[in-house]
């Protein structure tokens, strides 16, 4: 009896536990911007990142509302991390990267390529990819809250404390801080996109007499469309093709989630092609950080593999479905 109330319990928080390491693992290890090296600091940063998606997921579904609300929270997220967290949003030489540089905007003090980059590279892959991939894991659970009151609290208290940690650790390294302005800014721009997260989608959308396309091709669109958008050139050009790609992917999810037919093996094409991007992603970026040595192009042929693994088991439980 013991025995078995232990495992049900395990049972229950598995999902809310890989969800909490995947995201830093997704995030962070499989874009090559921390090498396999680094793994030791993978509880370290999970609090943040896995906290974060957590806390995104559970507060969406105990809302009742749908992936609408979970980007836009997903964005907002994506805002308060580079905006007031790790403030590379805005800081110039941030981790010995010139990143002010391209396409500035002045009025702001901000690159507005790497704001796109920062804040929607959070939304999807930091954020969304994870939970699609969770979820699918665990299907009979998917818009349900995987945790009670208590292990809310805890949760929100665990993103706060993760948070703290990271804004202190990189001002030691960093010795770097956002203007009062630029604070401001940011911290309205999430407050308004939290709102609006959850005024959206009050209503669902009805069904268009048009059957969906084969998931194949949801996944081969969101792997070309992402890995577009990840290796734009880093000019004004790059920021207006990114832009029109947000554009042209956003027009597309909403017509083709009106079609009959449509579910759980699509939301995992879509998440896994964006997982894909960042599997090769990860190479060219660990080349581009200057790190020659081999145990680093290993790591990243290990997380592109586990990557792999994963949409292979994700994809094997919706055909059980």
């Amino acid at each position: 009896m013991e025995n078995n109330r232990y495992n049900n319990f395990w049972r229950r928080l598995a999902p809310s536990v890989g969800l909490f390491f995947l995201a830093p693992l997704v995030g962070e290890y499989l874009l090559g911007n921390i090498s396999i090296k680094d793994i030791w600091a993978l509880p370290f940063l999970a609090p943040m990142y896995g906290g974060g998606a957590l806390l995104i997921r559970e507060v969406t579904r105990r809302a009742g509302r749908g992936w609408p609300t979970l980007i836009l929270l997903g964005i907002a997220y994506g805002l308060l991390e580079a905006g007031l967290i790790d403030q590379s949003l805005f800081n110039p030489s941030f981790e010995d990267h010139v990143l002010q540089d391209v396409a500035y905007i002045p009025a702001l003090g901000v690159s507005a390529y790497n704001a796109l980059a920062f804040i929607v590279g959070h939304a999807v892959w930091s954020i969304g990819t994870p939970i699609a991939i969770i979820e699918t894991l665990v299907p009979a659970r998917r818009t349900t809250p995987w945790l009670g009151k208590v292990g809310l609290l805890v949760t929100a208290v665990m993103y706060i404390a993760g948070s703290v940690f990271v804004f202190r650790d990189l001002q030691r390294e960093e010795q770097f801080l956002a203007s009062t302005p630029q604070l401001i800014v940011v911290s309205t721009m999430a407050v308004a996109l939290i709102g609006i997260s959850f005024a959206v989608g009050r209503k669902p959308q009805p069904k268009i007499d048009r059957q969906t396309p084969n998931p194949w091709i949801v996944g081969t669109l969101s792997f070309v469309i992402s890995s577009l958008f990840f290796g734009a050139t880093e000019n004004w050009v790059g920021v207006a093709f990114k832009l029109l790609l947000l554009a042209l992917m956003t027009a597309v999810i909403i017509r083709w989630s009106r079609c009959q037919g449509w579910g759980i093996p699509h939301r995992l094409a879509l998440a896994g092609g964006a997982l894909m991007t960042y599997a090769w992603g990860g190479f060219v970026l660990t080349i581009l950080l200057g790190r020659s040595e081999t145990i680093h192009l290993v790591g990243n042929a290990i997380f592109a593999f586990g990557a792999i693994v994963l949409l292979i088991i994700a994809a094997r439980k919706t055909h059980d479905m």
